[in-house]
């Protein structure tokens, strides 16, 4: 009796650290996200005026810089992805701390408008290297199949950055101006995110995760691997270009479907609690379901909110309600159904090829959305954004008969 008692008391000893070490990892990562997004992906909503007062560059092309940065991490992701399945996401997501931190002094200290565009490259490489897809592949590689529920609680925290960071610009450009903002950055990415990521995360030449026996990830013929990684990345990048285009356009479209700016900002304002709301309600009900109803789920939130939003005006905020909760899905979804439909063999190099088309795609949204606007006008750029999110629910649809078992 005595042997069995001790047994089960270093059985629960053991898995308490265990249990302590994956709470420490997956805060590291989700504050470490907040940080990123803030300073990178966020960063241009509040900086983008008041730089193009100071210098006099032309407003498009201070927001042009965004997509250099887009453009940039997309092409370097899916060698990202095969970094940290060599190596683990250590080293890696380290590194976008340290990126992200030049890319921002280069930011502050740009004095002219092509330094500034190379600037933007370099902060590129620290969002390629930074956001979630390659947090989601150190996860993938760590855990295994079991890291959904992890990667349903950073997309928690990360749904709080804009909320956070977008104040805090404010009151920093407002403090120091927007170059002091950016070193200000820099600083917090030097001395939060990377001390962060060194003490939570495993050693890099930590083992990779090994799949399960019977994953789907191993049974799979090839070319139904293929149809399901085209489907889903097709998928990835449709998504990401509407988010992109209701991110940078919603107040320009609201206000110019008559709403005043006050009211703009405030259903604007819905975007952020929705999405969190709905990676909650994800982490509650949604764990016995296979991913790809997620993003069945996703896909159909985000078509029905932009359907109102195009036929009913007057019902802006329970459409962006709708939107805002498949977009909450969608941020989840975009790390669990290549885990649960590939498995955790080779994930974090899959993570990265998923990853380029999307970012891609992301760096054009706004040049595309830009001139759409201007051409054909507020109705029909939110008609357009209806088509491409209806269109995205197929994909969805032709990735179900693979959800034979729960994940």
């Amino acid at each position: 009796m005595r042997c069995s008692a001790r047994r089960v008391a270093g059985w629960s000893g053991s898995a308490d650290p265990a249990r302590r070490r994956r709470a420490a990892i997956i805060a590291a990562l989700g504050i470490g996200q907040i940080i990123v997004w803030g300073s990178s992906y966020y960063l241009i909503a509040v900086l983008a005026r008041p730089i193009a007062a100071s210098t006099g560059w032309p407003l498009p092309w201070v927001v042009g810089g965004s997509s250099v940065g887009f453009l940039v991490s997309g092409l370097l992701s899916p060698r990202i992805g095969r970094r940290i399945e060599a190596e683990g996401g250590r080293r890696v997501l380290g590194a976008s701390a340290v990126l992200l931190a030049a890319g921002l002094l280069a930011l502050a200290a740009a004095p002219s408008l092509p330094l500034y565009l190379a600037a933007w490259a370099l902060l590129g490489a620290g969002m390629g290297a930074g956001l979630y897809d390659p947090a989601f592949a150190a996860l993938g590689r760590m855990y295994g199949e079991q890291a959904r529920s992890a990667i349903t609680a950073v997309t928690l925290f990360g749904g709080f950055a804009s909320t956070v960071c977008w104040p805090l610009s404010a009151w920093l450009v407002e403090r120091a101006g927007w170059r002091g903002a950016c070193v200000a950055y820099a600083a917090i990415n030097l001395l939060v995110v990377l001390p962060l990521y060194a003490l939570a995360l495993p050693p890099s030449d930590a083992p990779a995760a090994s799949p399960r026996h019977g994953a789907r990830g191993t049974q799979d013929p090839p070319a139904r691997r293929g149809a399901a990684f085209v489907l889903v990345a097709a998928s990835t990048t449709l998504s990401a270009v509407v988010s992109t285009l209701i991110s940078v356009h919603l107040l320009t479209v609201l206000q110019a479907r008559g709403a005043t700016l006050g009211a703009a900002v405030a259903v604007g304002a819905l975007l952020g609690p929705s999405q969190v709301g709905a990676r909650v309600l994800e982490t509650a009900f949604g764990r016995r379901a296979h991913p790809v109803w997620g993003l069945l789920g996703s896909s159909v939130l985000m078509a029905v909110g932009l359907a109102v939003l195009f036929a009913a005006p007057g019902a802006a905020g329970a459409a962006i309600v709708l939107y805002g909760s498949g977009a909450g899905l969608r941020s989840i979804v975009r790390g669990t159904v290549p885990l649960a439909l590939f498995g955790p063999q080779g994930y974090a190099a899959l993570m990265g090829r998923i990853a380029m088309p999307s970012l891609i795609g992301q760096a054009a949204a706004p040049v595309l959305g830009g001139l759409l606007m201007a051409r054909a006008g507020a109705d029909a750029t939110v008609l357009l954004l209806v088509a491409a999110a209806v269109l995205n629910i197929v994909p969805a649809l032709l990735l179900l008969p693979l959800a034979r078992r729960p994940a």
